[in-house]
């Protein structure tokens, strides 16, 4: 009798048990899948948001910036602008004014009317700061701003600019915030916003530093609205973290680049239970040199790093051909990059003699090479949860170790390693072109100048002998008028950063997405750093 009591209480407990596993389990999927009746759908990212202040630059990330912000207008397929907020323009015949006829359907997702008196007021507060944002030559060639009409706002140049639209297109910091968001200076770049409150398609619900963010479908958006009710964005900074994380179901996506290894996206593909895709090259992986270093400023110091760099290894033991090499700054199909230079071969034996006339000898008994007793040792800098990086530098330092070359590894998080880079602490520095719609002209245009909005490459290249040359053509480029002088100046400009060796580019690099089966919608935007979001459904 006592046995059966004991064994009726263990079956009770035992029920109870898996009833709350059960609806643990139930619940968990509902966090992930639904809420109630909501479709939800989640990814991650290694960085947190930032203040969602398109008028500023870090620690906002550029994908977030576009879901709740947009511009006059979109940079589409194959690089057509289109119609966005403005429906229309209008150019003169002299190429310095532009009428934009806005939409006048359009309201902020507090409810507030989008017109030209509120593009007018964000364009003012972006000019007010040019000094943070002149690494887009269009910010220095505004000269007035106006209010036509209600819905007809007129820009004037200074000169006539040939990539106006296209900058127009930009996430940042040509997007408009409510009157609502301004702080009460009205300098949203200094003092930020009062709220994150744009026109696009995503509004912030809820969000934790460094943990997560929410973001709910804008109601009143007026456009194609999204097809999930919610987009939850998880902060995983490891790749392998979020690769368990995918496998768990606790995300629904995995998307960009560097964001896992490329062995890991090898082993989810060939597992046969999610969907893969992968983009085409978009941007080009490459090493800056910082030429203000006394090592690096040495051409036969960067010209043997060029020739003692194995890409072709690289491409096949890293990349597993998923990226093409990469021998030029700029991937030869955009507009006026297909510039006829020598590629840079992989040869030893040239490397070795190079760092010989260099000053940098073999000594006997010693690994590494050294000059005036001192080693030759160069530091190279990466960021820290981006795979890619990594395995590409602990593979370089292997093979320039053999040459007498001793590299030291520095990682840093996203915005360390940013800070370094601006300031000049390293001698190699891992980078990125800024793929469409900034390449060629507006990577080459933050070479001019040393603004906090553009990238590193302004100091990193100052120690060049022609720099201000260099500079000069960028500038006159930008402003030329006649097609052919323009593509002639650029080769000019390209064959130069060539012969150079400032640059070591590497490979041709693509995004990539893993998703789970249920999962529709998943594919790449023109715009490399955006993710579709409104496209997505998932089939429950």
């Amino acid at each position: 009798m006592q046995k059966r009591s004991i064994l009726a209480v263990f079956l009770i407990v035992m029920t109870v048990f898996l009833s709350l596993a059960a609806c643990s389990q139930q619940d968990a999927k509902e966090t992930v899948a639904t809420k109630g009746d909501k479709k939800v759908f989640t990814f991650s990212w290694s960085g947190d948001i930032g203040d969602l202040n398109p008028h500023t630059y870090f620690p906002n990330e550029f994908y977030s910036q576009a879901m709740v912000y947009e511009s006059l207008v979109y940079y589409g397929e194959g690089g057509e602008i289109k119609p966005w907020l403005a429906k229309s323009w209008n150019v003169s015949e002299d190429g310095k004014e532009y009428i934009f006829h806005l939409r006048d359907d359009v309201m902020f997702s507090d409810g507030s009317t989008f017109n030209a008196a509120i593009v007018k007021k964000n364009f003012d507060t972006v000019l007010a700061n040019r000094e943070q944002h002149d690494w887009i030559e269009l910010i220095n060639q505004i000269n007035i701003t106006e209010v036509i009409d209600n819905y007809t706002f007129k820009l004037t140049l200074h000169n006539a600019y040939y990539p106006t639209l296209q900058e127009l297109t930009y996430v940042r910091p040509l997007r408009f915030v409510a009157e609502s968001a301004f702080p009460a200076s009205g300098d949203t770049f200094k003092d930020g916003l009062t709220a994150p409150i744009g026109t696009g398609p995503w509004v912030l619900k809820e969000h934790k530093e460094n943990e997560y963010a929410i973001f709910e479908r804008n109601d009143h958006y007026w456009g194609e609205k999204p097809q999930v009710d919610e987009v939850v964005v998880k902060v995983i900074t490891d790749g392998e973290s979020r690769v368990l994380a995918f496998e768990k179901g606790e995300l629904d996506m995995i998307f960009g680049n560097g964001v896992i290894s490329q062995d890991s996206f090898k082993f989810l593909k060939e597992s046969g239970k999610y969907e893969t895709k992968i983009s085409d090259p978009t941007a080009t992986r490459t090493l800056l040199f910082n030429t203000n270093r006394e090592t690096m400023s040495n051409k036969n110091i960067r010209l043997a790093l060029q020739h003692a760099f194995n890409k072709d290894a690289i491409i096949d033991h890293i990349f597993y051909g998923i990226e093409n090499k990469a021998d030029t700054l700029f991937p030869q199909n955009l507009t006026y990059t297909d510039v006829a230079v020598d590629p840079y071969e992989y040869d030893v034996e040239k490397a070795k003699a190079l760092l010989d006339e260099a000053g940098w000898k073999a000594v006997e008994g010693k690994e590494f090479r050294e000059k005036d007793g001192q080693p030759l040792q160069l530091e190279l800098l990466l960021i820290s949860t981006d795979n890619i990086q990594k395995s590409i530098a602990e593979f370089a330092q292997g093979d320039l170790r053999k040459i007498g070359i001793d590299v030291k590894l520095t990682s840093q998080e996203l915005n360390t390693f940013w800070t370094a880079a601006f300031d000049g602490n390293y001698d190699i520095l891992f980078t990125a072109t800024w793929a469409v719609p900034f390449d060629p002209h507006s990577y080459l245009a933050s070479i001019t100048t040393n603004s906090s909005g553009g990238g590193p490459d302004h100091y990193a290249l100052s120690g060049l002998s022609f720099k201000k040359e260099l500079d000069a053509r960028i500038k006159q480029v930008l402003l030329t008028t006649n097609e052919e002088d323009r593509i002639q100046q650029y080769h000019k400009i390209l064959t130069m950063l060539h012969e150079e060796a400032v640059y070591l580019p590497i490979s041709y690099q693509s995004n990539i997405a893993v998703y789970k089966k249920n999962i529709t919608g998943v594919n790449f935007l023109p715009q490399e750093v955006e993710i579709p979001t409104t496209k997505i459904d998932r089939i429950n």
